[in-house]
């Protein structure tokens, strides 16, 4: 059974920094091309960034070029989302994904 348990969201001011965490299992992590989605109140859920089963290719929504970073660790079957220079529109539910499965989410908000 895959499963993905998000963490590391909160509150913070615009201009701060977080790290989303996800811990995978249930699927052979290490061969499986991950990614972050999103989910803005009132809006759709959108894709926010793609990395490649060995990390070495990574994708980015336009809008989060530059402040965030995709990244993963698998000898610990975990992927990360460093979220830099925040802005309040980066507020939304994050939940890391595979195929068609996706966490519980961990929520962000940005607020001063």
């Amino acid at each position: 059974e895959v499963q993905l348990v998000e963490s590391g969201g909160g509150l913070v001011q615009p201009g701060g920094s977080l790290r989303l965490s996800c811990v995978a299992s249930g699927f052979a992590f290490s061969d499986s091309p991950m990614r972050w989605l999103r989910q803005r109140p009132g809006k759709e859920l959108e894709w926010v960034s793609n990395i490649s089963s060995g990390g070495g290719n990574t994708w980015y929504t336009e809008s989060v070029k530059g402040r965030f970073t995709i990244s993963r660790d698998n000898a610990k079957n975990t992927l990360y989302l460093q979220l830099n220079s925040l802005k309040t529109e980066d507020t939304a539910m994050y939940y890391c994904g595979k195929d068609q499965y996706r966490g519980q989410g961990t929520q962000v908000t940005v607020s001063s």
